[in-house]
């Protein structure tokens, strides 16, 4: 059995009927990661465990227990998200050392249906960034060329499923760290409507705009992923309690013909988008030959208007730092997280005890971000930054509204260009800023949005193609995205080095 090139559905099924172990799949896949994870950076820490976790699996199967969609099947988690006794660090020396006592609710749920976690993935420090740059880890590899970024700030992720180092990943996403990330190593990411899938026990970055999203290699694998880790939880309030569909089932009921058809489906493009993007050559090749590909399948291509767009990255920057700012300051080296050595605490003043751990425990994209969401949170600019952004927010997410009821589904690139090298963006904040200015959209509207691999760069570089459905409407989403992916040859495909 080739666990390179078969689906969740199909392993969790092949170690069901005892095809296959878990502790042999689990097995597979740790020696691949100790094999050529050292070129890519792409884990933090490896679950020691793991292979304890999968003979638990087997156990039960051998037994005769009824277990999850996903049993035995190993996967990999943003070291965002908290795990039992398995160090999680957010990419921070701030919480080097933190090993949470309790598992968040999406890890939580991934094991209830029995998959097996191999490790934590990593990322840039408490997710901010979009290169995976500014991790405490070093900078993660892309696998199609190691000199370029693998994204941010989900670059572990993407570029640990694109080796294939797991059957699926889970990433979080901000402002398209999901996305992107997933775009430039050519894998599938998705990121579902805000409050389809609970916030416990992620660390928190910008808590209105924060969600947690599958990254796999294929779109069913995605499906199958969300269906897990989505539903109501008591222990966040801001879950929505609208039943969960059978994604999965969504794509597997239909048969290929049927499921590539787009008849009667209208795909959106933002003319704002398109006006001033500054695409370049490859990205706008590859958008345009996914749009032929939906023409040909029977969608219609309508104009939409979303004007506001243009003010997408200022507000997101200033309503992410701002949030984190807030959800930052219970860093402190005092009940948790990085403490200075000090030659004598008594007499040290509070302020300067503060400073000094929050100045070695924080790197310098996020004590930058602290700073500008302070500021923008302070009196006398509160109303004139923070306030305001959340009043055009609003605007953003009404037309947002409007668009979708011209269209079922909106197409767009995902960044205006693949992925860079490394080094490249990392001195110029703004420049780096700018890469999000297709993606912070979706999250600031609350939106599903996913990143599908459709095209390669002239340098051999994925470039995805990203969807954008209305509230709760993944699974129009899924369609598209299916139908798009059948009619592409590099879903699937395994950077030339890790074949």
């Amino acid at each position: 059995m080739d666990l390179l090139k078969i689906n969740i559905s199909e392993l969790a099924n092949a170690i069901k009927n005892k095809k296959i172990s878990s502790v042999e799949a689990t097995e597979f896949f740790l020696k691949r990661i100790n094999t050529h994870d050292k070129k890519l950076n792409s884990f933090i820490s490896i679950n020691d465990k793991a292979v304890e976790q999968a003979k638990l699996i087997d156990d039960k199967i051998s037994k005769g227990e009824n277990l999850g969609s996903m049993a035995g099947v190993p996967i990999s988690i943003k070291d965002m998200l908290c795990t039992k006794n398995l160090k999680t660090t957010a990419g921070s020396k701030m919480l080097s050392n933190f090993i949470p006592p309790y598992d968040s609710t999406v890890v939580a749920r991934l094991k209830q249906a029995g998959a097996v976690i191999l490790g934590k993935t990593n990322l840039d420090e408490f997710a901010m960034g979009s290169s995976n740059e500014t991790s405490f880890y070093g900078p993660v590899k892309n696998p199609w060329n190691t000199a370029y970024v693998a994204g941010g700030s989900s670059g572990g992720s993407a570029s640990a499923q694109a080796a294939r180092f797991g059957m699926g990943t889970i990433g979080t996403d901000t402002g398209g760290s999901i996305r992107q990330p997933a775009s430039f190593c050519g894998v599938v990411g998705l990121k579902p409507t805000y409050g389809r899938v609970s916030r416990y026990g992620i660390v928190a970055y910008a808590s209105s705009l924060d969600q947690a999203g599958p990254i796999t290699n294929s779109v069913a694998d995605a499906a199958l992923m969300l269906e897990v880790i989505s539903g109501h939880d008591q222990n966040d309030g801001t879950t929505s309690q609208r039943s969960v569909p059978n994604f999965s089932h969504l794509l597997n009921a239909c048969d290929s013909k049927n499921l590539q058809s787009l008849k009667n489906l209208k795909i959106g493009v933002i003319k704002e988008y398109m006006k001033g993007g500054g695409l370049c050559e490859d990205t706008n090749a590859t958008f345009n030959a996914a749009l032929d590909a939906a023409k040909k399948l029977g969608a219609e291509i309508v104009e939409v208007s979303i004007d506001m767009s243009e003010h997408a990255v200022p507000m997101y920057y200033l309503i992410a730092a701002s949030e984190a700012s807030s959800n930052l300051a219970r860093y402190d080296g005092v009940r948790f997280g990085h403490r200075a050595s000090f030659e004598n605490l008594s007499g040290i003043e509070l302020d300067k005890f503060y400073s000094r751990n929050r100045g070695e425990g924080f790197g310098s994209e996020v004590q930058r971000r602290i700073m500008i969401g302070t500021y923008a949170l302070s009196s006398g600019y509160y109303d004139a930054y923070y306030n305001k952004a959340c009043q055009v927010r609003r605007l953003l997410t009404n037309q947002f509204i409007n668009a979708f009821k011209q269209c079922d589904v909106i197409a767009s690139p995902v960044t205006a260009t693949p992925a860079f090298k490394i080094g490249e963006r990392i001195s110029d904040p703004l420049k780096m800023y700018l890469n999000d200015i297709f993606t912070t959209s979706t999250n600031l509207a609350g939106l599903p949005g996913m990143s599908v691999p459709f095209g390669l760069s002239k340098d051999k570089l994925p470039i995805g193609v990203q969807l954008t459905a209305g509230h709760f409407a993944e699974e129009k989403m899924l369609k598209v995205a299916s139908a798009l992916e059948a009619n592409t040859t590099v879903t699937g495909v395994l950077p030339h080095d890790f074949n």
